[in-house]
């Protein structure tokens, strides 16, 4: 006679990962992350992070696989999770499960305390500017180089105003900024894009209280001939930071100026030359859209802005990996074809 059948949850997951391998939709989720895994150079960043890594003296327990932790640091950042909050998802999702590259059947997800340390390896060795510059570097292997104009704009980040904390107040390194009529408590990230390609080449955070037209200088990557601002640099030119740059910088009107044009023929030839300013300064606004929209970044996750810009320079180096899809189109394929 037969031993009755006994269940057990290695069972579950084994079914679980065969109805997942057979289902016939992708899920958004599925081709972002596909897409993800096709477009990202891991030989190259997984260079530059292994100089720094540590490495197992033989006695204790070995580290875990430096791709796996960046797997799952990349997969935090494109969805905005916090430490724990990737560390469920891992549980709960097959395609984080499979992207990081985790099989339960045997191991357990690394957890929420080794994905900390890892981001303070990042932090500690400012290997993010270094991810961000490989990235680009990459790019620019498949002929997205950065050519002779750049666009230069700024977007505040909020941050939280709780004082339910340990000190008993704000983050000291945040501020007020007025947008509008609006006053918000946060960050800034002043980016530099170029202006062909809409891809991020620059970034720089600050508080929320500095004036955007202070870090237009440090946003160039050198090579430009002309750049794009909005309304809010007024005097970019004149300032002495740029007084021997030989950049040509075209500044939109300011609303009252451009509401106040005339009728006539020099009014008209006015505004269509400041409608095609606005159309090429449309291109600052899909990276910004990739951040805090698709990567959920809306609001700062860390207390000061050392912390803070090192992530920024992870989500917009992402981001430019998304931003490439349009002009490298082969990477659709690929990526279908590996789900």
């Amino acid at each position: 006679m037969a031993p009755p059948f006994q269940w057990s949850p290695d069972d579950a997951i084994e079914f679980s990962d065969a109805e997942y391998a057979s289902k016939k939709k992708l899920t958004r989720r599925d081709r972002f992350l596909a897409e993800i895994e096709a477009a990202t150079p891991w030989p190259s960043l997984v260079a530059v992070i292994l100089p720094y890594y540590p490495k197992g003296d033989g006695r204790g327990r070995p580290p875990i696989g430096l791709e796996r932790m960046l797997r799952m640091y990349i997969a935090q950042q494109c969805f905005g999770l916090s430490d724990e909050g990737v560390e469920d998802a891992i549980y709960d999702s097959q395609a984080i499960r499979g992207f990081v590259g985790i099989d339960l059947t045997h191991e357990s997800a690394p957890d929420s305390t080794t994905l900390l340390k890892f981001r303070r390896l990042l932090e500690q060795h400012d290997l993010t500017k270094r991810i961000f510059n490989e990235i680009n570097a990459h790019l620019a292997s498949k002929g997205l180089t950065m050519r002779e104009g750049t666009i230069v704009d700024a977007t505040l980040i909020a941050a939280p105003p709780s004082t339910k904390n340990r000190d008993g107040e704000r983050d000291p390194e945040m501020h007020q900024s007025k947008k509008g009529n609006d006053w918000h408590f946060g960050m800034k990230a002043h980016v530099g894009v170029d202006m062909a390609t809409g891809l991020v080449h620059s970034v720089v955070g600050t508080a929320g209280n500095v004036a955007d037209v202070t870090q237009a200088h440090a946003l160039l990557h050198g090579g430009e001939v002309i750049a794009i601002v909005d309304a809010g640099y007024q005097g970019v030119a004149k300032r002495a930071e740029n007084a021997d740059s030989k950049v040509v910088w075209h500044t939109a009107l300011r609303p009252g100026l451009r509401k106040a044009l005339k009728k006539d023929k020099l009014g008209r030839i006015t505004e269509k030359l400041e409608q095609t300013k606005a159309s090429v300064r449309a291109k600052v606004e899909h990276c910004f859209h990739v951040v805090k929209c698709r990567f959920r970044h809306r609001k700062t996750r860390y207390r000061g802005l050392a912390k803070n810009t090192t992530q920024l320079y992870s989500l917009f180096a992402f981001a430019n990996l998304m931003l490439a899809r349009r002009f490298l189109g082969s990477w659709h394929t690929q990526a279908a074809s590996r789900v």
